[in-house]
């Protein structure tokens, strides 16, 4: 009866060995704590995950500075070479699951010394050996070295994640970038011509008033005009060296002297509109989402880890090969040698170690848990923000552009007034600064359209939706 309840634990240990008994929780997903809808919503687009940027992006010229910031940003770069870090670590891990083999020769040669008391020779032994042997290797009973394995593999993909969002990041930042070298470039080709026009107007001023046909009231107030045009050049100036540095910190790579033509700076010209669809979509669209999944995942293993320390830990050592005392003929049948050997170990009396380490995991796991909620609820913030943004800017720009042909009116009306002398010359020298205000504030609100739009598609894991990671 003995004999069949040793069989039976026998039995029961190599099923447990091979069913992989894991006393890690069970991983259900947190519930997002976000509203089912977003507040705001557009009509017509399309699904941005499933948009890679070189489809989301129309003008050939960002696409290119986004495929050279892709290959040479350093950052990015870096990033790559941390996922190598991590698959390493994760093979590593991975390797100990099952057994490894080592091979081994030896030869030595042993000579006793002299007895004094009886006068024996010397005696010299020579003994010669090959073996191949595995090393401790543990039987995975409890699912410590799988879980061991299921951190590190989270923690690659949790890497990999990383390096998707970076690389999101990387492409909306470039896109910032370049539409705020286009609005200055535009803003600057405006305030020259202004200030050509106000040039113009302050010679005529100066003859005007050279001729006794005006007070130095008129000149002044167009010399006025002219270097507060110079001073927003300037700025406008400095605005596109900075805004063309940070390109080229992006990129990573030199840019040319002056960057070719590109299209309208237009949100129907320069991209393609969107539907954010549901905020569910958000938890396998956005990377850092995904990565702050895996993070808990790894956690969650990690208390496998501990709780397994409560059993003991099982390890085999095997070796078979050769011994002799004489180097010929060691590899023959009867030099024949093998050795196998188990142990186990538990700790008997950690004064609270163990429980310490699975009470640790234990708060890990809600750390990652509440973290991972809110990686969510900030998702839905900058969805919900850029759809607001969004709906909110074309009503804008279309009232601006209003605002511009009122103006233009108001400049016209104003000149025609004053040449015949129905109004002083500042009603036409505010109507013209208010005029090139307004081409100003529509250019500006443009390319702010423009960049909540690409905030957006970074926002709603764009291009991200399909992408697979390799795990080998």
């Amino acid at each position: 009866m003995r004999s069949g309840l040793f069989w039976r634990a026998g039995a029961a240990l190599a099923l447990c060995q091979l069913a992989g008994c894991n006393f890690a929780p069970d991983y259900v997903r947190p519930e997002a704590p976000v509203p089912a809808r977003f507040p705001a919503s557009t009509t017509g687009g399309a699904a941005a995950p499933a948009i890679p940027w070189q489809d989301f992006f129309h003008d050939p010229v960002l696409r290119d500075l986004i495929g050279k910031a892709l290959v040479y940003n350093r950052d990015l770069a870096g990033a790559a070479a941390r996922i190598e870090q991590a698959r390493a670590q994760f093979r590593i891990q991975r390797s100990q699951r099952l057994p490894g083999l080592d091979a081994s020769a030896s030869g030595q040669r042993l000579r006793t010394p002299l007895s004094a008391a009886d006068g024996a020779p010397r005696v010299t032994v020579d003994s010669y050996g090959l073996q191949v042997g595995i090393p401790s290797f543990e039987l995975d009973f409890w699912g410590r070295v799988a879980n061991l394995n299921e951190v590190a593999r989270r923690q690659y993909l949790a890497t990999e994640e990383a390096r998707n969002t970076a690389e999101l990041s990387l492409v909306a930042n470039v896109a910032a970038s370049y539409y705020a070298v286009r609005a200055s470039d535009e803003g600057i080709v405006l305030a020259e011509r202004s200030l050509a026009s106000r040039n113009e107007t302050l010679e005529l001023a100066q003859l005007r008033m050279d001729a006794g046909l005006t007070s130095s009231i008129d000149f002044n107030q167009s010399y006025a005009l002219v270097t507060q045009t110079e001073l927003q050049l300037a700025q406008l100036r400095r605005t596109q060296g900075q805004a063309l540095q940070l390109l080229q910190f992006l990129v990573g790579a030199p840019l040319p002297p002056a960057l070719p033509p590109g299209l309208p700076l237009d949100p129907d010209a320069q991209l393609t509109r969107l539907d954010p669809g549901l905020p569910s979509a958000l938890l396998v669209a956005r990377p850092d989402v995904r990565l702050a999944e895996h993070q808990l995942r790894a956690a969650n293993a990690n208390i496998g880890v501990a709780r397994a320390l409560y059993f003991p830990i099982i390890a085999l050592t095997g070796a078979g090969g050769y011994a002799s005392n004489e180097l010929s003929g060691l590899v023959s049948d009867s030099n024949r040698v093998w050795s196998f050997g188990a142990g186990a170990v538990l700790p008997l009396l950690d004064w609270g170690a163990r429980r310490a380490r699975v009470d640790g995991a234990n708060a890990v796991r809600d750390e990652r848990e509440t973290a991972y909620q809110s990686t969510v609820q900030n998702a839905f913030r900058e969805v919900a923000s850029g759809l607001v943004a969004a709906e909110q800017n074309d009503r804008q720009i279309q009232a601006q552009i209003r605002a511009v042909e009122v103006q233009q009116a108001l400049v016209v009306t104003a000149h025609d007034r004053y040449d015949v002398g129905l109004t002083p010359y500042l009603e036409v020298l505010d109507a013209e600064r208010n005029h090139f205000a307004a081409e100003q504030n529509l250019l500006q609100l443009r390319a702010a359209a423009l960049q909540d739009a690409v905030n957006l598609y970074a926002a709603l894991g764009g291009g991200q939706g399909q992408r697979e990671i390799p795990v080998d």
